[in-house]
């Protein structure tokens, strides 16, 4: 009985080792691969790149192995990136890079530099040599004021670079350029003279415009009574022309006929005829005309 259990023992070892011979010959020489989305199957034979593989199923012969490459879109962190302006302020800023591999040059890139797509490493590296390149280019104010030429400036310089590696920038974001401590105050007091000094421009501006509205209104009363002045004269000059006219017109008649002054007298008397009520004055002084009295006859 003892010798049968052993038989069978060794029988029942001998079919699990043959089994996992097997099993290891099989994924030795297994000729499937999957290739997932966002990824390029790199194929390498003894060490040599000699194929692309697209995404899905790939079937290679055993002596060829492929490597999954991701092409994905990746994000490359650079933290407090040094510069020092052209007037020598050191200044820091803060990026975060979203880059992906270009599938054209997904051989190069694995061969060259990463054997899974992360160009992180070099992203920072270059980052840092590009910053320090652009800020010194301008100075500390510049570089404030000037902000979307200078992200500009720094967004073509680290894609014309990051080529180089076979990445291609996909956008960039700059968070706040930091300056040291002294230059954040002083920066901060010329901006608060700076708006005092707006501040007193538009006051006066405003009072001259006040100043000159005062004047125009004063000129304009001053037009306004010159006028009214000149039309009294005017008038009065007319109406002393034409009085001066009748005078004239007067005297020339009665140059020409002498009877012309007794007939007003006689139409002046005729006027106080009528307007007579018939009493007689009670007192009559010397030299005192009598009304309708003709003392002669």
């Amino acid at each position: 009985m003892e010798i049968g259990k052993v038989t069978m023992s060794n029988g029942l070892l001998k079919r699990l080792l043959i089994g996992t011979v097997l099993l290891i010959f099989a994924y030795a020489i297994w000729p499937f691969y999957s290739v997932p989305t966002g990824s390029r199957g790199v194929v390498t034979q003894f060490g040599k790149i000699v194929g692309i593989e697209g995404e899905g199923l790939a079937v290679l012969p055993p002596w060829r192995k492929l490597s999954n490459f991701s092409i994905r879109a990746e994000t490359a962190d650079i933290e407090d990136a040094e510069g020092s302006t052209s007037d020598t302020q050191p200044v820091k800023v803060s990026m975060t890079v979203r880059y992906s591999i270009a599938t054209d040059r997904v051989a190069e890139v694995f061969e060259k530099y990463s054997h899974d797509g992360n160009l992180a490493s070099y992203v920072q590296t270059a980052t840092q040599e590009i910053f320090k390149a652009v800020t010194a280019k301008y100075t500390a104010p510049d570089l404030i004021a000037q902000r979307a030429k200078v992200s500009s400036d720094i967004n073509g310089a680290l894609r014309d670079k990051l080529t180089l590696y076979g990445a291609q920038v996909i956008n960039i974001d700059m968070r706040n350029f930091a300056f040291s401590d002294s230059y954040m105050h002083a920066i901060n007091d010329k901006v608060t003279q700076e708006q005092l000094r707006l501040a007193a421009d538009n006051k006066l501006k405003t009072v001259e415009a006040e100043q000159k509205q005062k004047v125009a209104i004063a000129e304009a009363e001053a037009n306004a009574r010159k006028a009214e002045a000149d039309g009294e004269a005017y008038a009065n000059l007319t109406i002393a022309k034409a009085q001066a006219e009748a005078l004239r017109a007067q005297n020339a008649a009665l140059a020409q006929n002498k009877d012309v002054l007794e007939l007003r007298r006689i139409e002046v008397e005729k006027i106080k005829a009528e307007k007579w009520n018939g009493a007689l004055p009670t007192s009559i002084y010397a030299g005192a005309p009598i009304p309708f009295l003709n003392v002669s006859k």
